[in-house]
């Protein structure tokens, strides 16, 4: 198998598992009411979306601190957050007792980010100190 394939496998995975638990019947989730109250959801989402763009990045983390990578990094998120997006409406037409949720989108798109700003940051800080 190609090296390159082989270093993108752990995010090939993630993005599996993302979409099988995504496309999960409503019905197979537990009802804890402390989860629901506090919009645990939303937190499960963001750690998703970050887990999976940093996965998707960590294979080029030698050019993160290049400025022209920050463009890769957008794109990558972009990405994330139009498969984020897709998803939603998937579970509104297709899974069952899974329904459309604009704040999962929001959550999805700033799990998606996390990992771009950390990268901006990196790329701001190396600047700065020459």
């Amino acid at each position: 198998m190609n090296r390159r394939v082989i270093q993108f496998l752990p995010a090939i995975f993630w993005f599996l598992l993302s979409f099988y638990l995504l496309t999960l019947p409503g019905t197979r989730f537990p009802k804890i009411n402390w989860f629901n109250k506090i919009q645990g959801d939303k937190l499960v989402h963001i750690g998703m979306f970050a887990v999976l763009v940093t996965l998707f990045l960590w294979p080029s983390k030698t050019k993160w601190l290049q400025p022209s990578f920050f463009k890769v990094a957008l794109l990558i998120a972009l990405t994330a957050l139009s498969y984020g997006i897709a998803m939603e409406f998937v579970q509104e037409n297709f899974i069952p007792n899974r329904s459309f949720d604009t704040w999962d989108m929001v959550a999805d798109g700033v799990g998606s980010f996390i990992p771009v700003f950390y990268i901006w940051f990196l790329i701001k800080r190396r600047i700065a100190t020459g």
